[in-house]
């Protein structure tokens, strides 16, 4: 009695030796079982599809309602399909399509598994910030004393209305001593300005502008851009034709910058995977991308999907990028830290 009592106590735990037997009867079932290479050929069929979307997507044209740019923007979500087809995969019991979701498991982590690791560091010479505040933005006082809590030095502000202006200017006095807007944009700073004008981004009104910041540590040019925003209809797609005219001017002007230390604040309203941006993200680093921690999602405040607010560099060093806090907007604020070489100018 006692040994039977012992026998069915030890079958009943839950240690690795009953894990090991549980896993032993799963390919027990499928050893020997033709069906699994035959079953979940579909599944395989979506999984092989995935991956040449994610390994190609620069290739999808932009000619049918900007597919390839709307592809681009929610790229890192794609990879939402590789545990829906693994578990897919299990219930079907198809080695088929488990050795296919190997594919899109390899090209995104290819792709955006450098960003899941901490790459932020600590230093730096310069705080920066920037924030898309809602032209509808209810408290428009207390965001600005949020995004003015981050300790930045520098902070930029898009989508200012005419009538929220004075309320930033007098809730950002104490702060920063130094200011200056241009059209619905506007740099707050610790530090003096000087040469602050408006950037024409081929609009016809302005919404984005560029300034010289006298830091401690050197002259650093910045920009302030709010590119057009991008909208997504039923019967012409992803429709983002000003938009992208926009970025083009703008990296123009970014290009054609007298100082070497260039620093871009601003709600690009695209992603760094976005080709219509490739005017500002081929001579420009993403603070985020090269010392951030994870995607460093932006928008939509209330659940962030897409990073399009951006600060980016040329001529100085990221050494950390994160995203501030919620306020009234339907952004969310961001923040990086930048060592600025003093040698260069």
């Amino acid at each position: 009695m006692a040994q039977a009592y012992m026998t069915e106590t030890g079958s009943g735990g839950q240690g690795p030796d009953r894990r090991g037997s549980r896993l032993r009867r799963l390919l027990d079932g499928w050893r020997g079982d033709r069906g699994i290479w035959r079953r979940g050929i579909l599944l395989a069929a979506f999984a092989v599809f995935l991956a040449l979307v994610m390994l190609l997507h620069a290739q999808i044209p932009n000619r049918i309602g900007n597919l390839g740019s709307l592809t681009e923007t929610f790229l890192p979500w794609l990879g939402v399909f590789v545990p829906v087809l693994l578990v897919l995969g299990l219930v079907r019991k198809s080695l088929t399509a488990l050795i296919a979701v190997l594919l899109p498991a390899i090209v995104w982590l290819n792709l955006f598994g450098g960003l899941l690791t901490d790459k932020t560091g600590t230093g730096g010479d310069l705080t920066v910030a920037t924030h898309n505040v809602n032209a509808e933005n209810p408290d428009p006082s207390g965001t600005a004393r949020d995004v003015a809590s981050s300790g930045a030095d520098v902070l930029a502000l898009e989508e200012l209305t005419a009538s929220a202006v004075p309320v930033y200017e007098k809730a950002l006095a104490s702060t920063y001593k130094y200011h200056s807007v241009q059209g619905t944009v506007g740099l707050w700073s610790k530090y003096p300005l000087s040469g602050s004008r408006p950037v024409d981004i081929k609009l016809g009104w302005t919404r984005a502008m560029r300034a010289t910041v006298d830091a401690p540590a050197g002259q650093v040019a910045v920009y302030v851009a709010h590119l057009p925003s991008v909208r997504v209809k039923m019967e012409a797609g992803f429709t983002a034709r000003q938009r992208d005219k926009s970025a083009d001017a703008l990296g123009e002007a970014i290009a054609d910058e007298r100082l070497t230390r260039v620093v871009l604040l601003g709600d690009l309203n695209g992603t760094m995977n976005d080709r219509a941006l490739n005017a500002v993200t081929a001579q420009m680093r993403s603070t985020q991308g090269a010392a951030g921690s994870g995607f460093g999602f932006s928008w939509p405040a209330s659940f962030p999907m897409a990073r399009i607010d951006q600060i980016m560099v040329k001529g100085v060093e990221p050494v950390t990028s994160w995203t501030l806090p919620e306020t009234g907007s339907d952004h969310l604020p961001i923040a990086a830290r930048v060592k600025i070489d003093e040698s260069a100018s």
